[in-house]
This record gives structure tokens, sequence and C-alpha cells, in this order.
């Protein structure tokens, strides 16, 4: 049964949480793209990018930090539990095997913050000294090619048989999304027929982070391949677009559900989330960013946020490793995906070892 939508604001639901991380490090901003086109706003690909000075800026603080000052304890926990998570204090990471010249693993954030974009000094002389730039997928820098499977297949991201929010929605669900979406400028009627994940996509960001794409701002793995481009290397992809829309849909309708309403109610408390998940990820403490989330709103056992892991993360680890192979076994490679799918047991980190690569960590 989904969650009472009547729940205090501050009492956020752990899973939605965890959806907002997983949508933000997976795949946000290419559907983002994608939905600033189809509604007209902006011609996403050709918007000329703003100087740094004029774009928006987000206002978030670091809860991380004001938890140090008021609830050590609380973040003695995170940090404990962190410590559990393999693989999970590094974002850049070289592999080697013999036979094949070195290549490079490392975590990215799919935002615009100039502070993820710019790389660090490790990860730039990785980057200068690979023949290859690989990422998540390299749909993403053709917006207008990414309708392509949109017109395809309606139904991954449209209800096609009559189904509307209206119908699925309780009413005071409804009124939750209603007035989400009127604070943002947006009819309900716009989007009666789209997939809850779709608007949980849309809404689960600051807004400075949407007008900063729609002012031009290029998130982390666009910057890659354009720089690539640039410098006359070849820029390969692991993934589709429609291999990540159809993983998205696959998952149970509850799930969707409960990740619109309660992305929501996250309200302004999405920026500080938002602050502190990039200050995590700068300071190479990927493994701390699931930890935090669950010391928000613990949700232990949560079946649809497991189903969410499996398909989302853990099963696209295994195809991205799968068709990162034959790169590697080339050499010279610098792979480029977000940071989730390095950490865990059954992250990247992890599968490449036991396929026999060697997988170490380099300087922050």
């Amino acid at each position: 049964m989904r969650k009472n939508v009547a729940i205090a604001a501050e009492r956020i639901a752990g899973h939605a949480l965890k959806i907002v991380y997983a949508i933000n490090a997976a795949f946000f901003l290419s559907f983002l793209i994608l939905l600033i086109v189809l509604s007209g706003r902006v011609r996403a690909a050709e918007t000329p990018v703003q100087p740094a000075q004029a774009m928006p800026q987000c206002s978030g603080k670091d809860l991380i930090a004001q938890m140090a000052a008021d609830d050590p304890a609380a973040l003695a926990s995170i940090r404990k539990d962190a410590g559990t998570v393999a693989n999970g204090s590094d974002r850049l990471w070289k592999i080697e095997k013999p036979g094949a010249e070195p290549s490079y693993l490392f975590g990215t954030m799919h935002v615009t913050d100039a502070r993820v974009v710019k790389l660090s000094p490790a990860a730039e002389t990785a980057l200068e000294a690979s023949k290859v730039l690989v990422i998540e997928t390299t749909d993403v820098l053709d917006p207008k090619g990414m309708m392509a499977p949109v017109a395809q297949h309606p139904d991954l991201m449209m209800f096609t048989d009559g189904t509307t929010l209206e119908k699925l929605l309780t009413p005071d669900e409804l009124d939750v999304v209603r007035k989400g979406l009127a604070a943002r400028g947006l009819p309900l009627a716009a989007f009666s027929r789209m997939k809850p994940w779709i608007l949980s996509s849309l809404l689960a960001v600051p807004q400075c982070e949407i007008e900063r794409k729609q002012a031009g701002a290029r998130f982390l793995d666009i910057s890659l391949a354009e720089r690539a481009k640039a410098a006359g290397k070849p820029v390969k992809g692991l993934e589709t677009a429609y291999d990540q829309l159809e993983a998205m849909a696959s998952l149970p309708i509850s799930l969707h559900i409960e990740g619109l309403v309660e992305s929501l109610k996250l309200g302004p408390k999405m920026g500080d989330i938002y602050e502190t998940m990039i200050d995590l990820y700068l300071n190479g403490e990927i493994g701390t960013i699931m930890p935090f989330l669950r010391s928000v709103s613990p949700d232990e056992g949560d079946a649809n946020y497991a189903a969410f892991e499996q398909t989302m993360v853990e099963a696209r680890n295994v195809t991205m490793e799968e068709h990162a192979k034959p790169i590697l076994d080339e050499g010279g490679a610098f792979i480029a995906v977000g940071a989730e799918h390095l950490v865990g047991d059954k992250g990247l980190v992890a599968l490449l070892r036991k396929d026999g690569y060697s997988v170490t960590p380099l300087a922050k």
C-alpha cells in the first residue's frame, strides 16, 4: 500500500530519496533534455552556453556538515555504514590487464554544477592519456535522436491504454502533484498521460539545475564527450537510451507513484539534499551517499526499491561491464559512468576484478 501523503514533509520517505539519487546519478538529465525538447521551451542541444557567472546558482547547504555540529552520533552511524560499502571511497580507478594499455574508470554525477564538471588533476591526466572516451550512452549527445525510441515505443513514457494520473492517484496525492507542478508553472493536464517516473525525473531536482540546463549548461558526460571530439578521440557508449527507458518503464507502477508524490513533498529540502550529495561526490565519498539518504528516513525492506536497485543499477552494471570488456582489452580507454555503478559487491570495480582485471584507486 502506498504511504499516506499526510506524513509530515520533514519525514521524507527514504526510498524516494534513493530514487532521487539513482535518477540523478544514472540518467536524469538525459531525459530532462528530452522533456525540454518535447515541451518546446528550448532547443536543448543547440542552446549557446551562457557565461559561467550568468548561470543560475543553487543555494542548498551541506547537511553532513550540519549533522557534524548538531548530531555527531548520527553522523558516526552514517560513517560506520559507509565503511561497509565495497569500493566506496574513490571516483577514479586505473584498470590494467596484461597485453593492453592501462584504461581508467571514472564515476560521474550527471549534473551541470561547475564543481562537478571541472575534473580533478588526476582525472585530467587520465583523460589526456586515453585514446577513447566511453560514456553510458552516446544518445545523450543528440537530444533529437533520443526522441526516436519514444516515437517507436510511446508506451515507455506515456500511458497508451486510457490510464491517466487522475485515475491512479488518490485525491490527496493528486492534490500534492497538482500543487507541485503549479509551483513550477506546469499544468497537470499537460502531463496527465505521462508515466509517473517522467514527472519524478523532472521534479526531483532543484529548479536551479533545470534553469542551468535551459541556459545551455552541459553536464559532465556531455562536457567530456565534447572535449574528446575536439581532440579527435572517438566516443563510445555502453547502453542506448532505449535500454534505460525500457528498464525504468519495467518497474512497478506503485514505485513510480510513490517516487512522484514523495519527490514533490521534498520541496525546499531538495536543494540541501543535492548539495550534500555533490559535496560527498567531490570528496570521493561515493559509498556514503546511500547511508546518508537512509539516515534521513530509513525504509529497510522496501521491496519496490529492491526491484529498482536490481533493475536500474545491478543489471545495468552487468551490461556495462560486458560491453566495456572488448574496449578495455584494446586499452587506452577513459570510461565515465554514474558513480553509483562503481561501488558495492556488484559494482563495476568488483565485476572487473572478478573477470581478471587489476583495478586500483588513483588520487582524488
